[in-house]
């Protein structure tokens, strides 16, 4: 057990190395002048030339890399190029907001994949499975924007029930916590589509398996039979897809927050994307990249965690 970890953690590091270094070199390998995109093209090439040598242009890439990473490993990011200010200070200030839709977004995806999977394999092969089937393929086929836009015309512009957009602060609870519902819907209406088939057919694969069949034997009712033992034993094809589906949680994230106007992460980087604010677009995408690669390493340790088999197989 304690072998797997150590291998699976060595692996994990390895690709944080793996990311970092392809994220730098995409980065630096982009056409353009960053100071010149500072200063404008009616600044002078001395001007030009001090400002590089005040960001560490002028340096070697390799040492620019080392120190970027360096910097990196202690929160340190540089200063950013359009906003003047620490780009870690930028990170920590939008960091909640996307943090707490990217978390809401992934309990709702779950909750309601987990209740619409076993209700469609309850229901096998009975209208109940057949309806579940066709929402989960519909939610596959919309994007998640032309969502977003749907949900605004009806809940916002037609009903009046909810904001448009923005986000009036954390001062507010309630109003906070309104103007999250409908980005949410939106993120967890579409992950949950393919969270739900996946449920399904792992279900439905559990309950042909002999241990089911001694269980209903027994006496025990369909719905404890499908919570305490067919849910517990197919969980393993389902954490698989909810680590894959946080990346796409993380990267939905950064559409959503532009569609609703949100100010996190995903907005700061479409804003430093359009300045060619190089340094604050490098470490955001680091960030989401370490995002994926941590949750994918967490899926790897939750296995065993799940599964006493492959506990005992790891041990």
């Amino acid at each position: 057990m304690s072998y797997f970890i150590a291998r699976r953690l060595a692996g994990f590091l390895l690709t944080l190395w793996a990311v970092s270094v392809v994220v730098f070199a995409v980065m630096n390998v982009l056409p353009g002048d960053p100071a010149l995109t500072i200063l404008g093209i009616d600044s002078t090439e001395e001007a030009r030339a001090a400002l590089r040598a005040r960001l560490g242009l002028d340096q070697p890439v390799i040492l620019r890399y080392l120190d970027w990473v360096a910097g990196a490993l202690r929160g340190d990011f540089g200063e950013s190029y359009s906003f003047g200010v620490p780009v870690s200070g930028l990170i920590a200030e939008r960091l909640p907001l996307t943090f707490s839709l990217a978390l809401s977004g992934m309990v709702v995806t779950v909750l309601l994949a987990l209740v619409l999977g076993i209700t469609a394999a309850a229901r096998h092969g009975r209208p109940g499975d057949w309806g579940i089937m066709l929402l989960s393929q519909m939610g596959i086929a919309i994007p998640a924007f032309w969502l977003s836009m749907l949900l605004v015309l009806l809940f916002a512009v037609k009903l009046r029930w909810l904001p448009p957009g923005g986000f009036p602060g954390w001062g507010d609870p309630v109003a906070a916590l309104r103007s999250l519902v409908l980005p949410t819907a939106a993120l967890a209406l579409v992950q949950s589509a393919v969270l739900a088939r996946v449920t399904r057919s792992a279900a439905l694969e559990v309950m042909r398996l002999d241990f089911v069949r001694t269980a209903r034997a027994t006496g025990f009712g369909s719905r404890h039979v499908l919570w305490r033992h067919v849910l517990p034993n197919a969980l393993v094809p389902i954490v698989t897809i909810v680590g894959l589906q946080f990346a796409g949680l993380v990267t939905g994230t950064i559409v959503i927050e532009n569609v609703f106007y949100l100010p996190g992460l995903g907005r700061l980087l479409f804003q430093s994307i359009a300045n060619r604010d190089l340094i604050t677009v490098q470490a955001l995408v680091m960030l989401f990249a370490a995002l994926v690669v941590t949750a994918n390493f967490l899926v790897d340790i939750a296995y065993v965690v799940i599964d006493p088999r492959l506990r005992e197989a790891r041990g």
